[in-house]
């Protein structure tokens, strides 16, 4: 089965719409040559590794970001190098698929079985990822693009992944 996977989202997870509070800070990105104006809270680094000690879970980027969340994410809110799934473009909307729909399809397999968190601002990544064949136990963690991830959101996480683990 492997050790459970924590799987991250930026945009709407980690960089919310809009900045929910003061401990969220601004930044530049400008990853392939594109500038993004992120916010971004440094509070969410130590949550998130503190998860992943906690309960034994590994860490990896569930994003369109891919490797570039690890040059321009990562430092800036305190997380070290991450595996990612490697998500390529969003082909557009075809034949009735949705982003959470494609996103869902290259989870479940990068996965391979193992259980996961996934903390996923698509509104039908829940559905998507439970119609993934051979798709693991897993907890879809539902975020507001909004506020972003909260310290609820964190301990949803934690409780379903120490019960897993009994």
């Amino acid at each position: 089965m492997g050790s459970p996977v924590v799987l991250l989202d930026v945009d709407g997870v980690l960089n919310p719409f809009e900045r929910p509070d003061r401990g969220f800070q601004r930044h530049r990105c400008s990853p392939n040559g594109v500038t993004f104006k992120l916010w971004l809270n440094p509070v969410h680094g130590p949550w998130l590794l503190d998860l992943v000690e906690s309960t034994g879970a590994e860490l990896a980027w569930a994003s369109y970001w891919c490797d570039n969340a690890n040059v321009w994410i990562s430092p800036r809110i305190g997380l070290p190098e991450l595996p990612f799934v490697p998500i390529p473009r969003f082909p557009g909307i075809t034949e009735g698929r949705t982003l959470g729909a494609w996103k869902a399809r290259h989870v479940a397999a990068w996965t391979e079985g193992r259980p996961f968190v996934w903390f996923e601002d698509e509104p039908d990544a829940t559905d998507c990822i439970a119609a993934e064949p051979d798709v693991a136990e897993h907890l879809l963690v539902e975020i507001d693009p909004v506020t972003g991830l909260t310290a609820d959101h964190i301990e949803t996480a934690a409780t379903w992944l120490r019960a897993l683990s009994r």
